[in-house]
């Protein structure tokens, strides 16, 4: 297939596009490379991917150099035009569109950049899909669509209409804003509500890879609600096999929500325990009130997921952080943080 994978600069984008190239697919990747966080980490995930920094000229597609069948245009969601003239173009058989202003506590600074990316982007790729007869958009959720809901786990049957945060609404609006589309024009659409993902190559301004920086320099870590929330930790290999299974299950009904989480939540504190032993150091910790936007747990009911998707997460907390323990010391021994 030719797939079109949105956010390759990302997280969750970068290792997507690797894998699906691994399988065979042809992949063209784009991304904005803003700077919510550092853009040096963007740009090593991309050279990891064969694609050059030098390079890189914005609406350009540019092949990588060690992956046959990857490509990769600097390129907006917003760019209207330029969104357009690439389905035209490529005539993609499948989207996965992870591209997003992500995190919640900065929705609460910066309001307009989710409405931007979020909403606005979503909707250019919505259109571009409509305006191309588009077989298949698989798209990136979030488990804080949830909100305050206070039913645990949370199962995609549930209401989620109390959002606790901008960011959980703009995610919540892409599952109403793609099953409108659904059911107005066809395309068959699937989202995906990812839970707390982690690994490699994550995102610093998320709380495993901000307290490893801070054990490892000897500075204190901030633990919220005194280290009493769940998190359902997911791995990245793990939500990578997800996306793969949803790529290759076209929903019958033409729109489908899943969850991709580990269904075992960890408490917070125990969590940061894990990595003092694979660090090997004790975390000085500052104890903080819980912050606004944030919720009390995250549990996810994967029960359709496996049925419908045979998807069952396998990486424990302890194997994943160990992983990713490995790749950041040897990241910083690069010299790339």
């Amino acid at each position: 297939m030719k797939i079109l994978v949105t956010g390759t600069a990302g997280f969750i984008g970068f290792h997507l596009a690797e894998k699906l190239v691994s399988l065979g697919h042809s992949v063209i990747g784009i991304d904005n490379i803003n700077d919510y966080y550092d853009v040096n980490l963007k740009y090593a995930r991309l050279d990891h991917s064969g694609i050059k920094r030098e390079e890189i000229v914005y609406g350009e597609k540019i092949a990588s150099a060690s992956l046959p069948g990857y490509s990769f245009i600097k390129l907006d969601l917003n760019d209207r035009e330029n969104i357009f003239n690439l389905f035209n173009e490529e005539k993609f058989d499948c989207v996965c569109n992870l591209a997003a202003q992500a995190g919640v506590r900065y929705s609460l600074e910066n309001p307009y950049s989710y409405i931007d990316s979020n909403i606005r982007g979503f909707l250019n790729i919505l259109e571009s899909c409509r305006l191309n007869a588009l077989k298949h958009l698989v798209f990136a959720s979030s488990s804080s669509v949830y909100g305050m809901n206070e039913k645990t786990p949370f199962s995609v049957t549930d209401t989620a209409d109390k959002p606790a945060s901008l960011y959980a609404a703009t995610k919540r609006s892409n599952e109403l804003m793609a099953y409108t589309y659904s059911r107005l024009y066809g395309i068959a659409c699937t989202g995906l509500r990812f839970f707390t993902v982690y690994g490699p190559w994550g995102r610093p301004d998320m709380a495993y890879y901000k307290f490893t920086q801070a054990i490892l320099n000897k500075k204190p870590i901030e633990v919220y609600n005194n280290g009493d929330m769940l998190r359902d930790f997911t791995y990245i290999d793990d939500i990578i096999q997800g996306i793969i299974s949803a790529v290759n299950n076209i929903p019958s009904g033409k729109f489908a929500l899943y969850n991709l989480g580990n269904n075992k939540p960890e408490k917070l504190s125990d969590f940061i325990s894990v990595l003092e032993n694979i660090l090997g150091q004790k975390a000085e910790k500052i104890f903080l009130e819980m912050q606004a936007g944030d919720v009390p747990v995250t549990m996810a009911d994967i029960d359709i997921t496996r049925r419908d998707l045979d998807w069952e997460p396998k990486t424990s907390i302890t194997e994943g952080l160990k992983l990713f323990a490995g790749w950041y010391l040897e990241y910083g021994k690069n010299g790339s943080e």
